[in-house]
């Protein structure tokens, strides 16, 4: 067989085994949507059944023979299929020694640990959690053990699955440089900064008008409806099955309907790259291969750089009174824009400010980076959770249900979280580019955010899965990762706000 043959073959493989994930995907989407309470637990043992079939598909020995012949040779291939080849081929080299009971094992401790985590979150209880939390750990640096090629520590090995090239080394450097410059900030603005007014954020909005102003942002952003869907969870996020199939979730509180806008914001732009990456990378498997941090630069740029910006809360404000009854008829939009982003430490990282946000995943960073290591162990998060928080916001954690228990992220994979800063920092480095082209506040402030859309489709959603991080954001801006950037937008901003000297 010559190459094309063998892509053929392998293509055909992959159009099965990719249904299965598929339909994986949308067991776990129940799971976590709508499925009762008694129900989480057999959606997890059907999803494990499942992976057990994309197991023995994914180490097949023909298949396994196709990979790795033609990441050897990529002779015949266009630039698509053969970087679809170099992502199956790193996948398969970290999972190839994995035998399949471990799989299996691992996949059902996975699932387990998911509905352990909601019921210690619901009773403000860690230890329920605790055995899950520890397995999966155990877990993680089994399967690394296994690899023929690790990095330094577990640790870099997992930053490095999640941002191709990302390391402890690099990332405390990203992280001393945030630091350094935000905490100051913050400083100053809890001793100079000027008073803004908060009163109207805790009014109570019906969740049937949060829902209907939740769907007019999702098509502001320029979201096609009919290969969409919305629903609600625990906590917020967005998958795809498919560019035709993509699906938003969100989270309402009644008393803080500000809450559920930039959630919506956050996931309408996850499901932007979703539908909006080349036709021909879905067509040979090469689609939704981007980094994780690609993907957090986009929902954060919609969330914070869009969604609260001066601009756009001009923009929204009529609506905004519209759909939520007329709650908000006395608040100027001054005062809007100012409240969304007042900066203040708190407890929970999604309803973290724009300034502060950075320090949540620091604490995360930090944390994780000494569990997976064995620096520490799970019975220390809570409380070191607890000093952190002291330490780096200055608020007192009340319990683990809002502290260490918040985040599901948890419950199935350490490394992820450094990327929603990583995100924020690729955020504004590209924005800076995008307004070398156009006037990117003036179509906010029209609510034109499809120029948005259409600039991003044409500069970055169309190279996420073809590069790395850095050749990514050097494509896009002509430089590699500068945090300044981000640092810069956010000292002009917040000085401006809380009117600093």
């Amino acid at each position: 067989m010559n190459n094309l043959q063998k892509w053929k073959k392998l293509s055909g493989l992959l159009d099965e085994i990719e249904a299965y994930y598929r339909c994986l995907g949308k067991v776990q989407f129940d799971m976590e949507c709508c499925a009762p309470e008694e129900g989480i637990a057999p959606a997890g043992e059907d999803m494990a059944i499942l992976g057990k079939q994309v197991f023995k598909m994914t180490h097949a020995k023909g298949y396994e023979k196709l990979i790795c012949e033609l990441h050897a040779d990529h002779e015949g291939l266009t630039p698509v299929q053969a970087r679809a080849v170099d992502h199956l081929y790193d996948r398969y080299a970290k999972v190839k020694n994995i035998s399949a009971d471990l799989d299996f094992e691992m996949d059902m401790a996975a699932n387990r640990a998911y509905g352990d985590w909601l019921s210690a979150k619901k009773a403000d209880d860690f230890s329920l959690f605790r055995d899950s939390f520890a397995a999966l750990i155990g877990y993680t640096r089994r399967a690394i053990d296994l690899r023929d090629e690790k990095k330094a520590t577990y640790y870099d090995t997992c930053l490095d699955d999640y941002e191709k090239g990302g390391s402890i080394e690099q990332l405390d450097a990203f992280f001393a440089a945030l630091k350094a410059r935000i905490v100051p900030l913050i400083k100053r603005i809890e001793t100079e900064g000027k008073p803004i007014r908060e009163d109207f954020l805790t009014r109570p909005v019906p969740i049937p008008r949060q829902e209907a102003m939740s769907r007019y942002l999702l098509e502001l952003e320029g979201l096609r409806k009919s290969a969409l869907v919305l629903m609600t969870t625990e906590h917020p996020f967005t998958d795809h099955y498919g560019p035709n199939d993509v699906r938003v979730t969100t989270h309402y509180y009644e008393e803080n309907f500000i809450s559920n806008i930039f959630s919506t914001l956050h996931e309408g732009g996850h499901a932007l790259f979703m539908q909006n990456e080349p036709k021909e990378l879905y067509d040979n498997h090469c689609a939704d291969n981007m980094t994780s941090a690609m993907h957090e630069c986009i929902s954060r740029f919609f969330e914070n750089i869009v969604g609260r910006s001066e601009e756009f809360i001009h923009f929204v404000t009529p609506k905004l009174r519209e759909l939520s009854g007329d709650t908000f008829n006395d608040v100027s939009e001054r005062e809007l824009y100012e409240a969304v982003n007042i900066a203040r430490p708190g407890l929970i990282r999604m309803e973290a400010d724009e300034l502060t946000y950075c320090l949540h995943i620091l604490v995360r960073y930090e944390l994780e980076k000494a569990f997976v290591n064995g620096d520490i162990t799970v019975d220390e998060v809570p409380s070191l959770w607890k000093a952190k928080y002291k330490e780096y916001l200055g608020v007192e954690v009340p319990d683990d249900a809002r502290g260490c228990l918040q985040d599901v992220h948890w419950t199935g994979s350490y490394g992820y979280f450094p990327s929603y800063a990583l995100g924020n920092a690729y955020g504004a480095q590209i924005l800076r580019t995008m307004e070398k082209d156009f006037d990117v506040y003036a179509a906010i402030r029209a609510g034109e955010l499809t120029k948005l859309r259409d600039w991003l489709t044409e500069h970055v959603f169309g190279i996420g899965s073809m590069m790395t991080p850095d050749e990514w954001i050097r494509a896009i801006t002509g430089e590699g990762l500068n945090v300044n950037y981000y640092l810069d937008y956010l000292e002009e901003k917040f000085t401006k706000i809380y009117e600093l000297k």
